[in-house]
Order: C-alpha cells, then structure tokens, then sequence
C-alpha cells in the first residue's frame, strides 16, 4: 500500500514506514494514507490532489493545521498522538512557569556576562502559592494543575464547559479568570475556535502584576497585542513555547529578561517523541490492515 508522507519525521518512523509501506513524498492516486505531523498537517490543496485517500496520521496531539471537517466531507478519518505527551507538556509547563517568576534563564545570563561580581542579581517573584489560572482543562490542562497543587497553588480555570469532578474554581470568560490570577498558563487547542482567545481584553485584565505561560498554540494568544504590553510594562513576564509564525519570534521580546522564549520543546524529550511515534505507526498499520484508527481526533 502506498503511503503519502507529507514532512520529515522520527528517524524510527521512518524506518518503519519504508520497511512496510511504499513511501511517496508527492500527492499521486495509489495513495491511501497520509502521515503528517502537528505542524504541517495536509493541505486542502494536497486532499484534492488524493482521490483515494483514506486516512491521515498526525505525528503529534494537534490537527488544526488539516481541515478535518473538509477531510471527513471526502470520507477520510483522522488520528492524533494523545496522552503519549502529557506528562511532557505539563512538565514543560510548570517549568516555564517558575523560570519566569523566579528569573532563571535571566539569572543564568547575568552570570555568564560577568555580573555577578558586579553586584546582586535583582528579587524575583514567589511561586508557592499563587493564584494560577489556566486556560484549557483537558488532559494537558489537568495534568498541569496536578502538578501546581504540589506548590500550593490557588487554582482556577476556563473551559468551554464546566469539566465535573474537579476542586478549582470555574470563570466564565478567559478574561475573568484574567483577572482573578497571577498567572495564566494556555493549555488550550489551537485551531479556529480559539484563535485570539488571549486578546487584549484578557491581556489587560491580567495586568502589569501578572505573568502568562503559553504552551498550547501561538494562535490561541493575539501576539501583537502581548508584544505590546510586555514592551510597555502592562504584564510582568511570559514564558512562551509556542509563537504565531514559527520559527519566527517577534525582534521585540528577544532584547527583554522578563519573557522565557523556548522553541516548542513541550513534547521534545527522546521518550515522548518514540511514544509519538511509535502510536502514529500503529494507527497507520490498523487502519490499513482494519480499517480502523487507535485514537481518531474527537
């Protein structure tokens, strides 16, 4: 069976893919199944190009980048990579969260440029027992908030729904839990649905005290609006692993100590990404020997 592989991937997947599949790196009509990842997804222009595809594989949790309602209208089903990464991305959260309050990165290069024997580092901010919001209470959102009540954190979130079973407060508006926080992490999907979701509104609501964490996708944060107020001194800091235009980062956070920039490593650890992988080979096998996905996208 003929396989289109859209973008490079896991070197164990490819091998795999190679070992028992006829691999194309160019839409043609044997095809029956896509492999993709995150980032890159498959095109509408690609899907036209392929009158018998049946499946699309994403290397990865999101999918916002394949028109899936498009992909279902021709009768193509769609997989994910879930759960693999959530341990990963929590972590990756909770880290980027105390690095920017407590000035880590900033205080490593203070040191590596020879200051230290200047003078003190400047005070940063506590992280036991702050007000955290978070925007997005799925899988990733939970595992997070797990994490933070070790700190003693007072948690709060926004979701589309009220999620059943959990302690933390709920608030209607991304801007009202803003506003009711210290820090707010983005835990959110990407995709039309949430682009722009941290707008200024919520922005200024979180104001000059507060500090925004974004692990989910640059689109969900309306990123000029967040260049702004951290150039003009209207949030305290941001750790962002996630950017509107990737690899692009906007020139004017690059000079400022108070935001973590990190290059979308949430998932990026040798034990994620096999697991990633290894779950996005056993979709493609089911479904071109049962027709049937492991985890197709909800």
């Amino acid at each position: 069976m003929t396989v289109f592989q859209v973008c490079p991937l896991l070197e164990s997947v490819e091998t795999a893919l190679t070992a028992h599949y006829k691999v194309v790196h160019e839409p043609s009509d044997e095809v029956v199944a896509a492999i993709t990842s995150s980032r890159f997804g498959v095109t509408n222009e690609q899907l036209d190009a392929l009158p018998n595809l049946r499946a699309i594989v994403h290397f990865g949790v999101g999918y916002e980048t394949t028109d899936v309602e498009y992909a279902r209208a021709r009768g193509i089903v769609v997989s994910n990579t879930p759960d693999v990464l959530t341990d990963c991305v929590a972590d990756l959260a909770v880290g980027a969260l105390i690095d920017v309050l407590r000035r880590l990165s900033a205080a490593d290069r203070f040191v590596r440029r020879g200051e230290w024997s200047a003078g003190q580092f400047p005070l940063a901010t506590k992280v036991s027992g702050k007000r955290v919001g978070i925007l997005g209470l799925g899988r990733i959102g939970q595992a997070i908030a797990r994490r933070l009540a070790a700190f003693d954190a007072d948690l709060s979130y926004h979701a589309r729904h009220e999620v059943p079973d959990v302690s933390y407060r709920y608030h209607a508006t991304p801007a009202a839990l803003a506003a009711a926080v210290d820090v707010l992490v983005v835990a959110t999907s990407g995709g039309p649905a949430t682009r722009g979701l941290v707008s200024a509104e919520v922005l200024a609501a979180l104001g000059p005290d507060g500090y925004l964490v974004n692990i989910a996708r640059g689109s969900v944060v309306d990123e000029p609006a967040l260049v702004s107020a951290l150039v003009g001194g209207r949030l305290a800091g941001a750790a962002l692993d996630v950017f509107a235009d990737e690899p692009t980062v906007p020139p004017e956070l690059l000079p400022l100590d108070n935001v973590v920039l990190l290059p979308h490593i949430a998932s990026a650890t040798t034990e994620t990404r096999e697991a990633m992988g290894e779950l996005a080979f056993r979709n493609l096998r089911q479904f071109l020997s049962e027709g049937t996905l492991i985890t197709p996208v909800p």
